[in-house]
């Protein structure tokens, strides 16, 4: 068996002396596990960093067996990571979201595509936390718990939208909430596309696609919480916002 791909680093572990186990997400063959000979050695330990891109040619003797990978690099992207705490931390976040949240060899094209985009913003920290929210949302509504934000869930019209459902995740308006106000999430301008998208609001905003991560992903795959890397991400995010860039 054999197969061409490209992929994007989500972590590894060690195998034996000198080889890891890789884990990447690829553009055409889902999240797919790969042993890389000599993947642990100092010259190669910068090609297989969470985040870069690769080239793959995967082999095994059956498809159901684990396999080797043959990698050549395409973007390492650590110059843009290591400079820059924001960047580095919503990384980690959004490689252990992939790799908690993905089941192996499932082909998911608009995740890749959608990665590939966030993590080629890397080091720009004045607009990735933003494009990591959306990020985040994409996630969501691939897996099967997208929100739908076009109107609100009990009028049907698209004015003053300020709630969420944390059932059905539908939006809601200020006239729909009524009563039941209290009892739903808010809905921050900025997953409308409203707004400047700063770092309150994108915090406020990540509150909202973390409570679907926790309450709804996190129990459907019953394998555990939510990957404690998107807390520090979001911590860090929420002290920016507080005090401003470093």
């Amino acid at each position: 068996m054999e197969w061409r791909d490209q992929g994007i680093v989500l972590g590894g572990r060690s195998h034996g002396e000198n080889a890891i186990i890789l884990d990447v997400l690829t553009q055409t063959h889902g999240r797919h596990l790969g042993l890389v000979r000599g993947g642990a050695s100092p010259k190669r330990a910068a090609l297989v960093q969470p985040g870069a891109q690769l080239s793959l040619i995967w082999r095994a003797r059956l498809e159901d067996h684990l396999g080797s990978f043959t990698i050549d690099p395409l973007r390492t992207r650590g110059a843009q990571v290591f400079t820059s705490k924001l960047s580095l931390s919503g990384l980690n976040a959004a490689c252990a979201l992939l790799a908690f949240a993905l089941p192996e060899r499932e082909p998911q094209p608009q995740i890749f595509d959608h990665t590939e985009r966030l993590f080629d913003l890397l080091g720009q920290d004045d607009v990735w936390p933003l494009a990591y929210m959306r990020w985040e949302m994409h996630l969501l509504q691939a897996l099967g718990f997208g929100l739908d934000l076009r109107a609100c869930a009990v009028c049907g019209g698209a004015n003053d939208l300020s709630y969420i459902s944390p059932k059905s995740g539908r939006a809601v308006s200020r006239a729909g909430a009524g009563e039941w106000a209290d009892r739903l999430l808010p809905l921050p301008p900025v997953m409308l596309g409203q707004g400047d998208g700063d770092d309150k609001a994108v915090t406020d905003a990540l509150g909202v696609t973390g409570y679907f991560l926790h309450e709804k992903l996190a129990p459907a795959l019953a394998q555990g919480p939510i990957p404690e890397a998107r807390a520090r991400f979001l911590d860090v995010v929420s002290v920016r916002a507080a005090h401003g860039p470093d």
